[in-house]
């Protein structure tokens, strides 16, 4: 199934994004028409039916499952999802999502997974997993005590995502605010007039493992972000390979994406001291500036809404998964121009606001650990009886 068999409304499509766990997830929203869904009847999902991740990654492992809610209406499947009805005299859907959602499955998943760069499990596997098996009474206390108590923390953890956003947003606003009071007072300067030198590299097939410290690679376009460079992401040149050697990046470079999704095309960073042996690919522009204009500078105003914008607006690409844009584009972004020293208080003003956000931030995704980590380990305790469901939660108490 294709994404070009989707449309606007028709038969739910339940894809690997709707599965949590052991919770349904319901923004991850796509249909196929009605005439598609008769053909496909085979995969259809019913309201109560289990529905397990057939692939993972390090947040959401593989094998984690769910069940369809009751107002699900016509649904199918995706291909690397897995439905399953099970003989609920023995084994209810409720605890086995719990169950299968557990570290104590996940582990055993781990040993049976195949699959280079995510993890994998096809159904004859799926069928294979182990799970606890307590008496059904059982099995409804522990599912009934872990639906409370990890509603409660996941009304934590989204609480908690949300002072991130916010973070963001109090970043973004603190910058636009120091770059329009820059151009309300001097106005604006095509970026061309700074700009001494372009090139950008080459992308010959590559391993699809990043390279060792002593190995050379080609950075990917991940390895930028709005003002950070991420040197590991890279995919490292294969042996026999002559690397370019015009194209090894150095602290100081000046470093902006080509191609990207429209969010982040555009975006720009200085190189700090970075290892040797990493090159650039042919996604990425290096600039070299004239001296009136300060790297680090730049790299702040592109971070702005204004530059943010110009990038995304004068992109072009065959989908919005990815767009690009051509470098008479880039020369085009909006500068405000003012003195060396001046471009150095900008920049330290705004840095010294960056760390606060980042301490910030680093602070509130350490609880999100910390709640995602006891989320986990509450469900691999409950339905492996490490502990008594019923005194816990204060049920069944006289």
């Amino acid at each position: 199934m294709t994404s070009s068999h989707y449309s606007d409304e028709g038969a739910r499509v339940i894809r690997l994004g709707n599965i949590g766990a052991a919770r349904f997830k319901d923004a991850d929203v796509a249909y196929i028409p009605m005439e598609y869904f008769r053909e496909l009847r085979q995969h259809e999902v019913n309201p109560g039916d289990l529905i397990i991740a057939g692939l993972g990654d390090a947040n959401n492992p593989v094998g984690r499952a769910c069940v369809a809610p009751n107002d699900l209406g016509p649904a199918i499947v995706k291909a690397d999802c897995f439905r399953a009805r099970l003989d609920e005299d023995r084994l209810s859907h409720r605890f086995a999502a719990w169950a299968l959602s557990s570290s104590f499955v996940s582990s055993q998943v781990k040993t049976l997974t195949r699959g280079s760069t995510r993890a994998r499990i096809n159904l004859d596997v799926a069928r294979e997993i182990e799970v606890p098996l307590p008496s059904l009474l059982e099995q409804r206390r522990i599912a009934d005590f872990l639906d409370a108590e990890t509603s409660h923390i996941d009304r934590l953890l989204a609480l908690q995502t949300t002072v991130l956003e916010r973070l963001d947003e109090r970043e973004s606003a603190i910058v636009d605010l120091a770059i329009d009071e820059l151009i309300d007072r001097v106005g604006t300067t095509p970026f061309r007039r700074f700009v001494t030198a372009m090139d950008q590299g080459s992308s010959p097939q590559c391993d699809a493992v990043p390279a060792s410290d002593d190995e050379w690679g080609i950075l990917k376009v991940s390895c930028l972000r709005p003002g950070s460079f991420f040197p590991d992401q890279n995919k490292r040149l294969p042996e026999g390979v002559v690397p370019d050697v015009r194209n090894e990046v150095h602290e100081g470079d000046v470093l902006i994406t080509r191609a990207n999704t429209p969010q982040l095309v555009g975006s720009t960073a200085v190189v700090p001291a970075v290892r040797r042996k990493l090159l650039l690919s042919d996604k990425i522009f290096r600039v070299g500036l004239s001296p009136l204009l300060d790297a680090h500078y730049v790299a702040w105003i592109a971070r702005g809404t204004r530059v943010r914008s110009f990038s995304s607006a004068s992109s072009n690409g065959a989908s919005q998964s990815m767009a690009n844009i051509r470098f008479e584009e880039v020369k085009e972004w909006p500068i405000p121009h003012i003195g060396l020293p001046e471009q150095k208080r900008v920049v330290a003003e705004l840095d010294r606001s960056r760390m606060q956000t980042e301490a910030l931030r680093s602070r509130i995704t350490r609880q999100l650990i910390l709640l995602t980590e006891r989320r986990q380990s509450l469900i691999t305790a409950a339905v492996t009886g490490q502990f008594d469901v019923p005194s816990a939660s204060g049920q069944g108490e006289d």
